[in-house]
């Protein structure tokens, strides 16, 4: 195995345990106008209901690699009330992960009247997982003798946690701010002493402009922050709508990058490297549904692969209301 890969695979063994409690990754899907994935409070925030399916494949050709499936739906249950849930299947090799999310949301509405939006929202969710840990192929893959692994047996380990979130809506404006794993409890699937401080801080804030007959345009960013690992990530994204006769097309970028970086040695050298991966996003609105596509490309010199992560979503919107607000806010109108 060359050196990078070697580092790169230890680096992901010590992080599974941290990260893999978190029952749904933080992705690049919410571009695909789906906050509610990670913003609780905006259930129930847009005038239609919206149901939502997402794939995520990583490293094509690689065997068992990453792979997620998402469900998502959300909708109000009255002017100020909204509600949602979220269904999460998550494979990584010999880990995988099935979870459900319910949220609840509530919206206070302080506009002067009907058409003006100004609209902060507060919300929760309690997710509930199962992390599976097949280790039946071990002996067989690797015949070395390990005292902790039986070789013949799938671990299983079921757990709680809860994110709470706000969200304000002002006409072409919006702010999200959640804290994710703000109440957990302990899972121990690896080992007994598995941290149960996985909270993550998330911020977005955007704005949009435009004219409705021409182009729109959407610049945004995400800030996350892990209190565990001290670890902290910014998303910049840019986004452009377009109206058309049978629609509308919407396309944009995101750029990530870790504030954070780690060292690798490389020949006598001893480098640092930044997360860093970029991700063009292609959508398309037809009457009531919506499809989207998204391709992850990571960079750097440590990588296991050169294959991107690969990403499609499909959506429905149901139920849905007038649009009444005067402003650029796809989100929500």
């Amino acid at each position: 195995m060359k050196l990078r890969q070697l580092l790169l695979l230890i680096g992901l063994l010590f992080a599974k345990p941290v990260f893999s409690q978190e029952i749904l990754p933080v992705y690049s899907d919410y571009l695909s106008d789906n906050y509610f994935l990670l913003h609780p409070s905006m259930a129930g925030a847009a005038s239609c209901a919206k149901l939502r399916m997402t794939a995520r494949q990583q490293w094509f050709g690689q065997e068992d690699a990453p792979a997620l499936q998402t469900l998502s739906f959300n909708g109000s249950l009255s002017e100020k009330d909204g509600m949602g849930i979220i269904l999460i299947n998550d494979k990584n090799g010999y880990h995988s992960q099935k979870g459900m999310r319910l949220a609840y949301a509530h919206h206070i509405m302080f506009s002067r009247d009907n058409i003006d939006l100004n609209q902060l929202s507060f919300g929760i969710n309690a997710g509930f997982a199962q992390s599976l840990l097949d280790e039946t192929d071990f002996l067989i893959n690797n015949p070395t003798y390990d005292p902790i692994i039986d070789g013949t047996i799938v671990q299983k380990a079921s757990y709680f946690n809860m994110d709470i979130g706000a969200s304000y809506n002002y006409l072409d404006f919006y702010a999200h701010l959640t804290v994710k794993n703000a109440v957990a409890n302990a899972r121990r699937l690896y080992t007994d002493r598995e941290p149960t401080n996985l909270r993550r801080l998330i911020y977005n804030m955007g704005y949009t402009f435009g004219d409705a007959e021409t182009i729109q345009w959407e610049p945004s960013f995400m800030l996350q922050h892990v209190f565990q690992t001290k670890e902290t990530a910014l998303d910049l994204n840019i986004k452009a709508y377009k109206n058309l006769e049978f629609g509308k097309l919407w396309g944009g970028i995101s750029y990530r990058t870790s504030l954070d970086g780690a060292d690798y040695i490389e020949g006598v050298a001893v480098n640092n490297q930044k997360m860093q991966y970029i991700t063009p996003i292609l959508g398309v609105n037809y009457k009531s549904f919506m499809l989207s596509y998204t391709y992850s490309h990571l960079m750097g010199n440590v990588k296991f692969d050169d294959g991107g992560f690969h990403q499609i979503t499909l959506g429905m919107n149901l139920f849905c209301k007038p649009e009444k607000y005067h402003c650029n806010c796809p989100a929500v109108n």
